[in-house]
């Protein structure tokens, strides 16, 4: 018999191991940049303020309806540079033209010219600088010496002259549009093709690049399936701060009066008109209110364009 007392407890059976499927589940996965950078978004109040201030001059270029039902090509002279009264909060302009109305449509021309210009400009300088960056060589030394032959030009300079030579009298609104939008973007192209360029050398060294390579992906497989996609970032985050400069370019163009005319309705068309001689004392309402639409429209599209440099690039955090 065995004496109790001297009987040793049997150790205790361990605990199953968890399985790995179960281990794995619990692990973190892997966050994209573009999931980190939404992230980031979110948590800044400046993203917030220029996507409303965005929307809102959206909404207006495609619904002006949704804001005013008065003809902003109606003009009354009895009216003329009357100042802002019940049921025309912005006034009249030099004709009788209400400005609150023409302040609204003047962005549907506006945006129109800046979001056009900036796709010719974003696809034009991406295939540039694609080529460039991932075939080198002397296709990278041609192209990079004929963007600066465009680049030596400042943006606005070469508007002007373009415009000088080929000016926009008794044009449609499309012609207009599209001449405006053809002009801005033959010299603007040059610096999304450098910035392009420059994360296209960045990506290509990249391991995965060169494990697809070894595989033997093709070049446009490398280009749209590995490079693209990683490199495509900073230029979003520069495209939309220059949608913000190409209105304020359009802008300036109209003032100068080689810009959009008649029957285009724009905000630099109106703050040019408003600032003749005289005007400003008279009908100091004719010159605020289109200068604080515009104002606001470009300061949102380069805050936009500042928080997405901020996501982008941990670097600026």
């Amino acid at each position: 018999m065995t004496d109790p007392l001297n009987t040793v407890p049997a150790a205790p059976t361990d605990t199953p191991a968890p399985s790995a499927s179960a281990s794995s589940d619990k692990q973190p996965r892997g966050r994209s940049l573009w999931s980190d950078a939404w992230g980031e978004l979110q948590r800044n109040p400046m993203f917030w303020i220029s996507a409303v201030l965005i929307f809102v001059a959206l909404v207006m270029a495609i619904a002006p309806g949704l804001f005013t039902s008065l003809d902003p090509t109606f003009g009354e002279l009895s009216n003329a540079r009357k100042p802002p009264t019940d049921g025309h909060p912005f006034g009249f302009t030099a004709q009788g033209y209400d400005v609150y109305a023409r302040t609204i449509y003047g962005a549907r021309a506006s945006i129109l010219i800046g979001v056009l210009t900036t796709l010719m400009t974003v696809i034009l300088g991406a295939i540039v600088g694609l080529l460039s960056g991932f075939y080198g060589g002397w296709l990278d030394a041609l192209l990079s010496r004929v963007g600066e032959i465009f680049f030596a030009i400042p943006l606005l300079l070469a508007g002007i002259m373009v415009l000088y030579v080929f000016p926009l009298n008794n044009a449609s609104f499309a012609r207009q549009v599209f001449q405006v939008v053809a002009v801005i973007a033959l010299f603007g192209w040059p610096s999304m093709a450098r910035l392009m360029r420059g994360a296209v050398l960045q990506v290509k060294p990249n391991d995965y690049v060169n494990a697809a390579k070894a595989l033997g992906a093709s070049s446009p497989r490398l280009i749209f399936s590995h490079i693209l996609p990683n490199a495509v970032a900073p230029m979003i985050a520069v495209a939309t701060i220059n949608l913000g400069v190409y209105i304020a370019v359009e802008a300036t163009l109209a003032f100068l009066g080689i810009g959009l005319r008649q029957p285009a309705i724009s905000w630099g068309q109106d703050i040019s008109v408003a600032s003749a001689l005289g005007m400003v004392r008279a009908a100091p309402h004719m010159l605020i209110f289109p200068s604080i639409f515009l104002s606001l429209t470009v300061l949102a599209f380069i805050m936009l364009g500042d928080a997405l440099q901020d996501a982008f690039d941990p670097k600026r955090r």
